[in-house]
């Protein structure tokens, strides 16, 4: 596999790569699957129906939240094949749900004003711990925290 060394491995071009203490390993791959599995069939099974109906107009934000799950699956299938590219599918899908748990339902929780509606979302969204498992700390921590960005110019 790997050593703890940060060396650069090269591409088939040649080109000097990723460190190899960034790499993910086999076992993490398959968890990386599992989750965009999770969230691919998930939303396909809930969402999907609801696009091809067309039988009736769609009110605004829910036109627009259902593309946009729509959407999310789709490139959460892609996940499937590619789990490491697509990283930033699993975390849009953490990030969304811990903000809109921290900033719509804990207020409305610690207020005793949590209505049914809302309270199946909040539900729903306990969904994303599996996210949360899968994701590899160590690999988004060297390619988002301490890797170098692109060049600006």
């Amino acid at each position: 596999m790997t050593s703890l060394s940060t060396d650069t491995r090269q591409d088939r071009t040649g080109r000097t790569g990723t460190p190899a203490t960034a790499e993910v390993s086999l076992p993490r791959l398959y968890l990386m699957r599992l989750g965009y599995l999770v969230m691919a069939v998930g939303l396909a099974v809930t969402k999907w129906p609801l696009l091809v109906d067309g039988s009736r107009p769609w009110p605004l934000m829910e036109g627009v939240v259902t593309c946009m799950l729509v959407a999310l699956s789709v490139l959460a299938f892609v996940g499937l094949r590619y789990p490491v590219k697509m990283l930033p599918v699993l975390l849009f899908e953490l990030a969304w749900k811990v903000i809109w748990v921290a900033v719509v339902a804990l207020p409305l929780w610690t207020s005793d004003q949590l209505d049914p509606a809302t309270a199946e979302v909040f539900y729903s969204c306990l969904v994303v711990l599996i996210v949360l498992a899968v994701i590899p700390w160590r690999y988004v921590f060297a390619q988002y925290v301490q890797a170098r960005g692109d060049r600006w110019r």
